[in-house]
């Protein structure tokens, strides 16, 4: 316990020096929020995927796979896959370039200046959006830290969530966007680490024992599901276009030429990590018949812990404190990133800061940085659903919401205000109906994918019928394009 206690906060002190290394470069809001349009694409790259991926890389895709075999973890790791790789390939270059050239710092301020919408109504619906579903995703992400803390101290779930809130909090609100890049990089690094060793450790402990997983669990390597369920969950990779605070690295990448070896360096990554990740949860199955651990499995298991139970199992204390730390990474890495874009929303996107000096809009989005990290944990305090539940409908509403509007954004030069913002609304509505109306019995319908569908079909038809846009903002489309060949 001592032992863990010290590599905590050896990992914690170094999070928090990189915070305050990253204030004294942080002169304005444009700092705080996207680094300045500097980071390159190696920092890019790995900050977009452990933002992106969170605790339900470590605790939530190895716990379904532990618990009903492959089928779910493969096909939604396969979307995700070509989803990222797809939103790096089409839209970063074009949306970077977008960006700078209408000085957007965030999501709603580019598609405020993208269709030319002097009224401010794509910027509330966009900051209403962001606000709702961004709340959910950081709570989810602090449920994620809950299990971490209490499993490996202890501690009460009360208290667990308390100290991983202070500790994402803290260095967010020194250092901002380049805090949270250079941590982010670190903690991806140290996530990836965590799934191969913990992986390899697990397989060798098994290996020549002669226990069958498929013994276990007969279905555990099947990937057959119904059709319905298989889009599904590939539709997850949907969501990529959508997300914001993935969107925030393409703005603050350097510039359009460092996106082909970001793309590279951050698909590397992923594919590295999806692998790893659902081969704990299978190799798990093997490993909890022969060596029963406590909390997993059981009528009062949770199979969210299979990746900590191995990690302790495992890893000699002087060790295992640092894959442990992989979980806290994990959890860090993805709420940080949402508390920025939150926080960004409002004072970029709402009009009572906008009129604020730079430095005093900084201190503003720190300040929001607190406010709405609060908002979350009264959230995740009262939440009894799964971390993987929750990220899934924050990840869909950003994806039916925002993916359409921006992948046609960038990719048909005949896109109209009306039609983002119809869009939007398609998008969002659909979500909450489909998550809380519909089902289909024997099949599970992933909301994301009628609300993707729906949402872009609304663009393109109230688009074909609504005022075109004008010379300027086919010009900038145009010279976005080529600005990426």
């Amino acid at each position: 316990m001592v032992t863990y206690i010290i590599q905590f906060s050896l990992y914690l002190a170094l999070m928090l020096g990189i915070g305050l290394w990253s204030m004294k470069k942080t002169q304005n809001n444009e700092d705080f929020l996207i680094g300045g349009r500097r980071m390159g694409p190696v920092v890019s790259a790995i900050s977009a995927g452990a933002s992106d991926m969170s605790s339900w890389l470590l605790l939530g895709v190895p716990g379904a796979v532990f618990a009903g075999g492959l089928v779910e973890g493969f096909w939604i790791a396969l979307g995700l896959t070509i989803g990222a790789y797809v939103n790096w390939l089409i839209v970063a270059g074009r949306f970077r370039y977008l960006t700078e050239k209408y000085k957007a710092l965030t999501l709603p301020s580019y598609l405020s200046s993208r269709f030319e919408d002097k009224s401010g109504l794509l910027k509330v619906v966009g900051t209403l959006v962001t606000l709702f579903f961004f709340t959910l995703y950081v709570a989810s992400g602090l449920k994620g830290g809950t299990l971490l803390f209490a499993h490996t101290f202890g501690a009460t779930e009360n208290a667990a969530l308390i100290i991983t809130t202070l500790v994402v909090v803290s260095y967010t609100f020194l250092g901002g966007y380049i805090a949270v890049c250079w941590t982010d990089l670190i903690q991806g690094l140290l996530m990836c680490t965590a799934l191969i060793l913990t992986a390899l450790f697990a397989y060798f402990a098994i290996s020549g024992s002669g226990v069958s997983i498929t013994d276990i669990n007969p279905s555990a390597f099947s990937l057959k599901t119904g059709w319905i369920t298989a889009v599904s969950l590939m539709a997850w990779g949907f969501g990529y276009f959508g997300q914001p605070h993935i969107l925030a690295r393409f703005i603050g990448i350097k510039d359009v030429a460092s996106v082909p070896k970001a793309r590279r360096i951050g698909i590397t990554w992923m594919i590295i990590s999806l692998i790893m990740a659902m081969a704990i949860g299978l190799i798990g199955i093997g490993y909890n018949s022969l060596f029963p651990m406590q909390g997993v499995s059981g009528p009062d298991g949770n199979s969210e812990r299979i990746f900590l139970a191995l990690t302790s199992a495992l890893f000699h204390p002087l060790f295992g404190g640092f894959v442990l730390a992989a979980v806290l990474a994990a959890v860090m890495s993805t709420a940080d990133s949402q508390l920025l874009v939150l926080t960004s929303s409002l004072t970029e996107d709402l009009p009572f800061f906008s009129k604020f000096a730079e430095q005093k809009k900084a201190w503003v989005s720190r300040l929001g940085v607190i406010g709405f990290a609060l908002i979350a944990f009264l959230i995740a305090l009262n939440d009894k659903g799964s971390i993987l539940g929750m990220v899934g409908y924050a990840w869909g509403g950003f994806g039916a919401a925002f993916g359409p509007v921006v992948l046609l954004s960038v990719l048909w030069r005949k896109v109209t205000k009306w039609g983002a913002v119809s869009g939007i609304v398609t998008g969002a509505l659909t979500i909450f109906l489909v998550k809380n109306y519909i089902k289909i019995p024997g099949e599970y319908v992933y909301e994301l994918l009628p609300g993707f569908v729906l949402a872009f079909i609304a663009v393109v038809v109230v688009s074909l019928f609504t005022q075109k846009p004008s010379e300027e903002v086919l010009k900038h489309f145009d010279e976005a394009k080529k600005a990426v060949k």
